[in-house]
């Protein structure tokens, strides 16, 4: 009773391909498929970006306020 047999999940993906129809989850796994390579280019873009950002991380300017003005 705990584990679906094959016969379960077939049963499960006729009622699927039923409610919503192929063209519905063709596109679906494309949305889902672009969010995906979307997301992995974006990591890579802020892994490069970190690592340019470390080298000038660790440098302080010094400095002194002279004259205080409000905007």
């Amino acid at each position: 009773m705990g584990s679906f047999s094959i016969w379960h999940w077939l049963i499960v993906l006729v009622i699927v391909l039923v409610i919503f129809g192929t063209k519905k989850l063709r596109n679906m796994g494309g949305d889902v498929g672009g969010a995906v390579k979307s997301f992995k280019d974006a990591m890579r873009e802020e892994e490069k970006s970190s690592k340019i950002g470390t080298s000038e991380a660790g440098q302080t300017i010094d400095g002194e306020v002279k004259d205080k003005a409000k905007s």
